[in-house]
């Protein structure tokens, strides 16, 4: 969903500033929550992502920018910002930051076993770059956005079930959840609308926006909730493929094994949460008012670990 409307001016004159060749056409892009992208084609035929970040302040964004480059010259499969002019990735116009990105032609990766298997391998490698200085240590959907979701709600006396469930599954989490797992660097969202490729094939990790220092066997569940769920059952055939691509690369610990249903239950509350924050208390009253409830009702569901 688009946030901002670009218009034709807008759009040159961020493609000016990139030194590319003139626009040709636009049109907005499906996928992402919090910002609003559009295929820009050019004069020669080159296809650019124009990105304009609605819900993050620039400073935000250029962080978030730092660890995609970082990632990027690590080997991580997931397009840099063009540079523009000054040596700069983005541009602030109206207090929004505005950047160029390479178009992957590509998909979503569809949830099949052959595609989660290379995902999985995908993400394995990606938690094997080493830690760069200013990636946070605070994982931004987690405890710490479940805690404020509950303490905004007391203080204006808005609590309701669900909230009332997130305050006790907070401390049954931290009790349970070991503090010394493996962590490094996350991804947090691998979701299908941030992975680009075709069946069997990985093509593009998106949207970084997530990233941080956390476990990495909660990162790998969390794709599962993203890919390996169907009318509302987890498929294990989808976690086996999922989790033997991941091995292949980097083996579990025991440790982190015996974690898994824990982490999988952190997981699907923290997006819960974050669709309880974004479409019942941010952005109310659309179609979407209910998503986090589906998340809610896979906790007591059977999983495949």
């Amino acid at each position: 969903m688009a946030y901002t409307n670009v218009s034709v001016e807008e759009a040159s004159w961020l493609l000016s500033a990139a030194g590319v060749a003139p626009l040709n056409k636009m049109e907005p892009l499906a996928g992402g929550w919090a910002n609003s992208n559009y295929l820009v084609t050019l004069d020669d035929e080159t296809r650019l992502v124009l990105k304009v970040w609605d819900e993050r302040p620039p400073d935000e964004v250029e962080q978030i920018i730092q660890h995609t480059c970082w990632l990027a010259e690590h080997g991580v499969l997931t397009p840099a910002p063009l540079l523009l002019e000054g040596g700069v990735r983005m541009l602030v116009k109206d207090n929004l930051a505005w950047m160029l990105m390479p178009f992957i032609d590509g998909g979503w990766l569809p949830s099949d076993s052959a595609s989660l298997y290379e995902l999985g391998k995908a993400q394995a490698q990606m938690h094997e770059v080493p830690v760069h200085e200013s990636i946070p240590t605070t994982f931004a959907i987690g405890y710490v956005l479940w805690e404020k979701l509950v303490k905004d709600a007391k203080k204006d006396g808005s609590m309701t079930p669900f909230l009332q469930m997130l305050e006790k599954e907070t401390l049954l989490l931290k009790q349970r959840i070991p503090e010394d797992l493996p962590c490094g660097i996350i991804h947090g969202d691998l979701y299908p609308d941030n992975v680009i490729g075709r069946e069997g094939e990985v093509l593009a990790l998106l949207d970084f926006e997530e990233i941080c220092i956390e476990s990495f066997a909660m990162d790998l569940v969390t794709t599962y909730v993203g890919f390996g769920w169907k009318n509302g059952l987890a498929v294990p055939e989808l976690w086996d493929a999922l989790l033997a691509g991941y091995e292949s690369v980097r083996p579990l610990t025991g440790a982190e094994h015996a974690a898994l249903p824990d982490l999988h239950r952190y997981a699907v509350l923290a997006v819960a949460a974050w669709r309880y924050w974004q479409f019942v208390i941010h952005v109310p009253g659309t179609e979407h008012t209910n998503r986090y409830v589906e998340m809610a009702e896979r906790l007591d569901k059977p999983l495949p670990f």
